[in-house]
């Protein structure tokens, strides 16, 4: 079941684009994304057991382009996969790439 929630993460990254990398970049030229689960978010539990289990993890999206549409495209395409929390965690310039580097910050539950 965990590869079944955090596939809604992937899924709504695909339906953005193709160049899509879990843990490392498919195809790191221009305008590429990368996500990973980091961890186990609060968990809910009862009688003696794991009742609820929330995954956390990151969406990088790297560009070159200042401005660029694909970043509102991925929020909306996180906000509408269902079960899916994000918050944009940064945005960093990266001097000796040239890349715009965005992170967010899921979780699934």
């Amino acid at each position: 079941m965990l590869f079944q929630k955090i596939c809604k993460v992937r899924d709504a990254l695909l339906a953005v684009t193709d160049n899509v990398g879990h843990y490392e970049a498919l195809n790191a030229e221009d305008r590429y994304i990368v996500w990973a689960e980091d961890r186990e978010a609060e968990s809910v539990h009862a009688d003696n057991r794991k009742a609820i289990q929330a995954i956390q993890g990151t969406v990088d999206y790297f560009t070159k382009t200042d401005g660029d549409e694909r970043v509102d495209e991925i929020q909306k395409a996180l906000r509408d996969a269902e079960g899916v929390a994000y918050q944009l965690n940064s945005v960093q310039h990266e001097e000796e790439t040239g890349f715009i580097h965005y992170e967010w910050l899921w979780e699934v539950s």
